[in-house]
């Protein structure tokens, strides 16, 4: 059974060197005029080529470009739609981190690619294959204000979303994207809405080409879903290990036909994770998993974490896999 290293998502901006911490200056700078948005855009892409260089020595199969252009995971792809307003601040799940909120104002419209040039940005300093991540259409409208009469309840904004989704995913999958990764984490919040999610899912699967879709979820208890979850259009299943300590079991009993996301790299706690652990739910669950590649990756976007502690995470993967490796 083939594992893969995957970073998540994001990655941390911001170090404890001089040099780590140019991006923050460059925002402040940019904000009060000082330097220009080509100037600005020059620093996000060497941010993202230093820290898709600390993926890649980490050990890590596949790497993200940290998501360093994006303000949150909310706002940046539904802020550049037609029919979206961007509002005032919420936080983001139970996490101390806030998301600018999007207002459905009107009829939402995809105007044009949002991740592709991002993607071939990464692609272009990496020496690894890119994943692309992006927020799926339910949580992207569970976070949303509806504030236009073009639309009823909440499963009509997840249609618009979706649309909007099926092109933009299709516009990645043209460019090269191997690996997609659609997060949903508002279904376990909600999980009567298992079924809207999946139709959602069908629609966007039926547009991306060669890509493998990878659905992933976190911040919740995966387990009770975990048999519907099975049905989804999707490649791959990614889980947040941290809350769904009973998922393990779970897997070695069922198994799983698709391909496994194992997040039991924790995302947001800054003590490291215990190897041994870790291997035992390896050993365990992943010969019942009939879908390959699987991977191996953090409960969520590493964001949450210190710079230097996520790389620590990181290597913390890779020698996880050695040792599994060695065990045979």
């Amino acid at each position: 059974m083939e594992l893969l290293l995957a970073n998540h998502g994001s990655y941390p901006r911001i170090g404890d060197s001089p040099g780590q911490q140019r991006l923050r200056r460059a925002y402040a700078q940019h904000e009060r005029g000082e330097i220009t948005s080509k100037e600005f855009d020059a620093i996000q892409t060497s941010m993202i080529q230093e820290i898709v260089q600390e993926q890649a020595e980490a050990g890590l199969d596949l790497v993200t470009d940290g998501q360093i252009r994006w303000y949150d995971p909310i706002s940046h792809f539904a802020g550049r739609l037609d029919g979206i307003k961007i509002n005032g601040l919420l936080r983001f799940f139970d996490t101390n981190f806030y998301i600018r909120q999007p207002v459905v104002a009107d009829q939402v419209l995809w105007k044009g690619p949002v991740l592709v040039e991002e993607y071939r940005s990464a692609q272009a300093v990496s020496p690894k294959p890119v994943k692309v991540v992006v927020t799926g259409p339910y949580t992207l409208a569970r976070f949303s204000i509806l504030e236009s009469s073009r639309y009823r309840d909440l499963p009509e904004i997840v249609a618009a979303y979706t649309d909007a989704l099926t092109k933009e995913v299709e516009a990645l999958a043209a460019a090269g994207a191997t690996l997609i990764q659609i997060d949903e984490p508002s279904i376990l919040q909600h999980p009567g809405d298992a079924g809207l999610v999946k139709a959602a899912l069908s629609r966007i699967a039926s547009r991306k080409g060669r890509a493998r879709l990878l659905l992933a979820t976190y911040f919740g208890d995966a387990a009770p879903l975990y048999e519907s979850l099975q049905a989804f259009p999707v490649d791959a299943l990614g889980f947040d290990f941290t809350y769904s300590r009973d998922l393990a079991d779970l897997i070695a009993r069922r198994g799983s036909d698709k391909a496994i996301a194992f997040g039991l790299i924790d995302g947001r706690n800054t003590r490291m994770d215990r190897t041994e652990e870790i291997l035992l739910i390896l050993q365990r669950a992943l010969p019942k998993v009939k879908g390959s590649p699987s991977y191996l990756t953090s409960s969520c976007g590493l964001e949450y974490l210190p710079r230097d502690k996520a790389q620590l995470k990181l290597k913390r993967m890779a020698a996880v896999r050695a040792e599994l490796a060695g065990r045979g």
